[in-house]
């Protein structure tokens, strides 16, 4: 079985960037299938544009654009990818790096589906800087990694414990109707409990008001859009739930810290 070192990954790498036990790459994938194979390091994949289809011993993801995996380092797996043009951008880790903040990688294990939107914002906001790649970039994607695996690493050990049904039933609606407008009566009755209880736990187990968690859902559900430039972002706003498009790129610019058109060069550049 292939072994993959530092920095190499399947395809055309156009950019790789090197900091202190952090590599980040932007990869085109040009194999149609690539074998069973693992990597030196844990790591994140993002794709970026396209679809990608990622198999291991468990399970396997068809990958569109704005899907995150993370992968622990001794973990194979398998790679298709459809026709068409496909990207990804990759975060990977070395334990030195981990160590300096008394991290064991090794609490993050297997292959994991990034799916709240609290994360997805902040390895976006990694993708983000490393393209900005200033005096203040280094720092600022070390945070943002920290803040990350700190966030997974307590869902993981949070799914190991019993979470109330509830819980997995907002989530679901709020992702599902996130486009439309819901009151606090209508979803309390949809997985009912009473709303006094909804409204005190809720920031418990989402870290945040119900509004921004909406919004970080409509967020998180905007930026791979981005990449397909016959939308317009009057078209996404919409899409995404938004009433107009000056409330889409007020909220996008406050999660984001950079304007819906910016992140769009960015993201094409």
């Amino acid at each position: 079985m292939n072994h993959l070192p530092k920095g190499q990954f399947y395809g055309q790498t156009t950019e790789t960037v090197h900091l202190d036990g952090i590599t980040l790459t932007n990869t085109a994938y040009t194999h149609d299938k690539v074998d069973w194979h693992y990597h030196e390091n844990p790591y994140f994949t993002f794709i970026l544009q396209g679809n990608l289809i990622e198999g291991n011993k468990k399970e396997v993801h068809h990958c569109a654009a704005g899907t995150i995996l993370f992968h622990n380092w001794q973990e194979p797996h398998y790679n298709i990818k459809p026709n068409g043009f496909t990207r990804g951008f990759h975060i990977e880790l070395e334990q030195k790096w981990a160590n300096g903040f008394t991290f064991d990688l090794q609490h993050l294990q297997g292959n994991i589906l990034v799916s709240n939107p609290n994360h997805k914002l902040l390895l976006y906001k990694i993708f983000k800087e490393s393209k900005l790649n200033d005096n203040a970039s280094n720092l600022s994607i070390q945070g943002l990694l920290l803040q990350t695996l700190s966030g997974l690493q307590r869902s993981q050990e949070t799914t190991l414990k019993s979470i109330p049904l509830w819980v997995k039933k907002v989530n679901d609606l709020l992702h599902d109707q996130c486009t439309e407008s819901i009151s606090l009566t209508q979803l309390s009755q949809a997985v009912g409990i009473h709303p006094v209880h909804l409204s005190r736990d809720f920031s418990r187990y989402f870290h945040c008001s119900f509004g921004e968690y909406i919004r970080k859902i409509k967020i998180e559900k905007s930026l791979p859009l981005m990449s397909n430039q016959k939308q317009t972002l009057t078209d996404i706003a919409f899409e995404c739930g938004f009433a107009d498009q000056s409330h889409f790129i007020r909220c996008f610019k406050e999660m984001m810290g950079i304007s819906p058109l910016a992140y769009r060069k960015m993201l094409l550049s």
